[in-house]
């Protein structure tokens, strides 16, 4: 099965808001939500996208002829390459009926375990999507962050417990998800959380937590503040807030406000292992891609995940090549154009 076996394949079964587009910009599912569109005119997720092209790097092949390491370690685990699957929910909703969010993890977890990275899972109204993740990500011996919305205490706490006894290794909270409509006015309440109530929440995880859906230095700096381990650059795809700017243009100033003191991740319209290789230039340690992992999920399962890591290697790989540098850790700020 090659990519475009993958995308033609999730054509025939996703819909009717994503329309698995060659190049997944944003631009034809725009403001569609349900769906995966972004919110208010639509135009963030776009947004996210056309930044990373906006970003050039410069080449270097004056260098030592040898293979491009992309190896990653986060939190003493080691992937092959600094790429994650992001947190999906609902995905029958959003993507097509062909799976359940339960379904949906159950494939991609162990796909992605066994293609070298990791996913973030989803969460949701119905428990048993949480449920579900935690136990796949426990299966495959803790490759896998399951992420939290930002409910109430009790309810964060109880699925804290529930992922650690499944065998969770680290957590996630899309924090920014509080702007997302489906949880206004939800019993259990869900919304946004003060440095105090995080650094309670992050304190009784006792594995490293990552904070996503930070968009200013600031945000960075309070996230630090409650103990996070990790924060994502995330305006959620644009899916919260309309009018915000892109996560290619805020990751600079927060990656060096940050940077040594918590691992930098970032999202938002990343769709190569070129884009992966900007990102970490302009100061990221790895990167989440989520709508290019449920359109892998749709149209080849497990094998449609492997297609698709393998592809972003091998462009991250290449791009590392061309650009002089052998390791992540060479990749720096010069090479950013």
């Amino acid at each position: 099965m090659t990519y475009q076996d993958v995308l033609a394949a999730a054509r025939t079964c996703s819909g009717p808001y994503c329309n698995v587009c060659p190049v997944c910009n944003g631009r034809a599912c725009k403001n569609t939500m349900p769906g995966p569109g972004s919110k208010g005119t639509g135009t963030v997720a776009a947004r996210n996208y056309d930044a990373w092209q906006e970003v050039c790097l410069n080449m270097d092949t004056i260098c030592e002829n040898g293979p491009a390491d992309t190896r990653f370690t986060l939190f003493g685990q080691e992937y092959a390459l600094p790429v994650f699957a992001g947190p999906v929910g609902a995905v029958k909703l959003h993507y097509g009926d062909k799976f359940t969010d339960q379904e949906y993890n159950e494939i991609l977890v162990p796909a992605c375990a066994d293609a070298g990275i990791a996913a973030f899972t989803g969460d949701g109204t119905d428990p048993g999507v949480f449920t579900a993740a935690s136990a796949a990500i426990g299966q495959n011996g803790g490759k896998g962050i399951p992420t939290v919305k930002p409910w109430d205490r009790d309810t964060l706490f109880a699925k804290l417990d529930q992922g650690k006894a499944a065998g969770a290794k680290m957590f996630a909270m899309d924090i920014d998800a509080a702007g997302l409509p489906f949880l206004k006015g939800l019993n259990p309440p869900a919304g946004s959380k003060t440095v105090a109530e995080l650094r309670e929440v992050i304190e009784y995880a006792g594995v490293p937590f990552i904070i996503k859906g930070i968009m200013t230095v600031k945000g960075a700096k309070k996230a630090l503040e409650a103990g996070a381990a990790g924060i994502v650059v995330s305006n959620h795809g644009g899916r919260v807030q309309d009018g915000v700017p892109a996560t290619a243009e805020v990751l600079p100033a927060i990656a060096e406000a940050v940077k040594g003191q918590m691992v930098v991740l970032v999202d938002g319209g990343i769709r190569t292992g070129v884009d992966v290789c900007k990102a970490l230039g302009l100061g990221a340690d790895a990167c989440i891609l989520a709508r290019p992992y449920v359109t892998a999920v749709y149209g080849g399962g497990a094998e449609g995940v492997k297609v698709l890591t393998d592809k972003i290697k091998g462009e991250l790989a290449d791009t590392m090549a061309m650009c002089g540098v052998h390791s992540l850790a060479e990749i720096s700020r010069d090479m950013i154009f």
